[in-house]
């Protein structure tokens, strides 16, 4: 049995495409959803879902959680943004017929304002997300989950790209460098990382180098431009928001 497990927060625009390109290779849908305002859950209930609520308290706590939610113990894990390109159904509806493996990995193909970017450090961005669930959990830092199996299991590559429409707007990638940069400071701290004056001034055009330069991105054309240097300024900020976070523990010492 395949379960696909998908989180969600107001994805009205997003979610249907999402289901409907696994609804035909999958056993059983489960949509894990923190309290969504707009249409998210009527569209997944009139797609045959299984639609539950869950208080969100981080992206890999929700993650696992809704894991758990799943009757198969093979999971595919999907985020609501994405899809499944044709070649990688096909795979996923093979494997299924004969899971072999205890994980299976393929590439993220991301669209950004309309563009697919295929360097940048972008493509292929390799993820994990056809498990046995009985073999692993969620694990990392958050905003940046990571599925790990446990030691000794095998995995395999197949075919085919996993589909990732990651912003509409220049604004949205912005808001989200915003929040994610807040998050990913927070992590740092509480794990006691400090921020050199090297890290805030040396990473970010380190970033845009290796990406635009080293990775290709200019390849990409203007949109390429733009990702490597949002990217090169998230890093900016959360090294920045770190090191306030420190400042503000010293003023209250």
């Amino acid at each position: 049995m395949l379960s696909v497990v998908i989180i969600t927060f107001n994805e009205e625009k997003n979610i249907e495409r999402c289901i409907l390109s696994v609804k035909d290779i999958v056993d059983e849908m489960v949509v894990v959803d923190s309290f969504s305002t707009d249409r998210t859950e009527e569209i997944c209930r009139r797609l045959g879902t299984r639609f539950i609520t869950h208080k969100f308290e981080g992206y890999i706590e929700q993650k696992n959680w809704a894991m758990a939610q799943a009757s198969g113990d093979f999971v595919l894990s999907l985020d609501a943004d994405e899809a499944l390109s044709d070649e990688l159904r096909d795979s996923i509806s093979n494997v299924k017929d004969n899971p072999v493996y205890d994980g299976y990995y393929f590439n993220r193909l991301t669209n950004y304002c309309g563009q697919w970017i295929r360097h940048c450090g972008w493509y292929p961005d390799r993820k994990l997300r056809l498990w046995n669930r009985t073999k692993g959990m969620w694990k990392g830092v958050n905003p940046h989950d990571e599925f790990f199996l446990q030691p000794g299991s095998r995995m395999q590559f197949i075919k085919g790209d996993l589909l990732h429409y990651s912003f509409y707007t220049v604004e949205q990638h912005i808001a989200q460098i915003n929040k994610f940069s807040s998050i990913k400071a927070e992590g740092l701290f509480y794990r006691g990382k400090k921020p050199g004056c090297l890290k805030i001034w040396i990473s970010p055009p380190f970033k845009f180098f290796r990406d635009y330069v080293i990775k290709l991105g200019f390849l990409d054309g203007y949109f390429g431009y733009l990702v490597c240097r949002n990217s090169a300024y998230s890093t900016f900020l959360k090294y920045s928001k770190l090191k306030a976070l420190y400042q503000s523990e010293k003023l209250k010492a």
